[in-house]
């Protein structure tokens, strides 16, 4: 089976449209995050992925801080469970290795805990509370 879609670095703020597209569509349509809480100071800094269709459709988003945080997994509804998360998830940790970074972290909500741990992440901290939705801390140790 071909790949139908790809993976790749979205410009900031230059593609700042299709990551709304995407991130608002996902988090705060579908899960009722407050628009003021998905957009954050962190989101100029950080190296942010985007995941097209084979027309250039934003389909997904990520972003990795500096710092090794992955945040603002989000993968449109009808695109799940076709590799499309797992993907920008390996990006982000591939980039994170890249930089020499010793481990990447992540606060996964509580119901996506068993694709964080397929992907070789453990929880790292208790459930808390994040805009509503239950979240745990996870992280990675990456190879030196």
């Amino acid at each position: 089976m071909t790949q139908s879609f790809r993976i790749r670095e979205a410009r900031w703020p230059d593609e700042l449209p299709l990551l709304r597209q995407v991130r608002e569509a996902v988090f705060v349509i579908e899960q009722g995050v407050p628009l003021e809480m998905e957009w954050d100071e962190m989101d100029s800094v950080s190296t942010h992925l985007l995941a097209v269709d084979l027309n250039g459709v934003a389909i997904g988003t990520a972003r990795l801080l500096p710092d090794g945080h992955i945040g603002r997994l989000a993968v449109l509804g009808e695109w799940r469970r076709h590799g499309v998360g797992r993907a920008l998830l390996d990006t982000a940790i591939a980039l994170a290795n890249a930089r020499g970074l010793a481990k990447v972290m992540l606060n996964a909500q509580t119901q996506a805990l068993a694709f964080y741990e397929r992907a070789g992440f453990h929880v790292s901290g208790p459930e808390f509370m994040e805009a509503g939705i239950p979240h745990i801390a996870m992280e990675k140790r990456l190879a030196p």
